[in-house]
């Protein structure tokens, strides 16, 4: 059963891209742009966007990226620079044809990646990065070798087979990079030095993905300021786990940097 779209369609290339607004109108407030998961989609942030609104005031916007959600499938194996293909190409043809300037990037996972990446190129007014990445771990990848295990012979292909279209690709676009021989010694944190907005890093103290060191990171090489927001206890969706702490942070951040001047 063709799987439902989050909203309206967007074309970049030859692929239709699903995406929402959620709260004020773009024209009258600055947007805050979702970069999902590695594994997620616009249906897959639930009602977070929507909170992320209210807590704001602000418009915000959510894509489900090509091979995710009800967006158009994409030919396998992706590339092993697919993160920084999507900041310099996909998001910046969404946001214009969205008509969307200097927004507030919100990017999870590999979406924090493509948020780190696009800032570092193009002009925003604040970057929040939730479990970013920008190096492989030994830890990160024996915890994506566990997804594969659970994808072939548990029930997560049944669970993700309600959150996409294909989930075979959204499942093995991400899962296949990740683990591919080439991909260890992928690394990005030189890009992290070009960045000129300021930053608000999220990270949970207990993300089986990643650790601390890549919001070290951030801050080390970042030409502005970054706040870092440590969460003990919080696995890899902070803003799921602790949204009661994770909300008024991003609201205060955006109040400081969402000036729509």
């Amino acid at each position: 059963m063709p799987l439902a779209p989050g909203g309206s369609w967007v074309r970049v290339g030859d692929q239709s891209l699903e995406y929402r607004f959620w709260g004020a109108d773009t024209q009258d407030a600055p947007t805050l742009v979702m970069l999902h998961e590695g594994l997620g989609s616009v249906g897959l942030w639930r009602d977070f966007p929507g909170q992320l609104a209210k807590a704001t005031g602000l418009g915000v916007m959510a894509y489900s990226r090509a091979g995710y959600g009800a967006s158009d499938a994409i030919p396998l194996p992706r590339p092993l620079d697919y993160m920084t293909r999507e900041a310099q190409y996909v998001l910046t043809k969404v946001l214009s044809d969205l008509g969307i300037e200097r927004p507030i990037l919100l990017g999870h996972s590999d979406g924090a990646t493509i948020a780190a990446l696009y800032a570092a190129i193009f002009d925003v007014r604040g970057v929040i990065l939730i479990a970013p990445h920008f190096f492989t771990e030994p830890a990160g990848l024996s915890e994506i070798t566990r997804a594969r295990e659970q994808f072939e012979d548990g029930d997560l292909r049944a669970r993700l087979s309600r959150h996409h279209a294909d989930p075979d690709c959204a499942f093995r676009g991400w899962n296949d990079a990740w683990l591919d021989p080439g991909f260890r010694d992928w690394n990005v944190t030189g890009s992290l030095d070009d960045i000129t907005a300021p930053v608000l890093a999220i990270q949970g103290g207990d993300d089986p993905y990643g650790t601390i060191a890549h919001v070290e990171e951030v801050e080390r090489r970042a030409s502005a300021p970054v706040e870092v927001l440590l969460l003990p206890g919080c696995g890899h969706a902070p803003h799921m786990e602790a949204p009661h702490i994770v909300l008024p942070a991003i609201a205060a951040f955006v109040d400081r940097v969402g000036d729509p001047s």
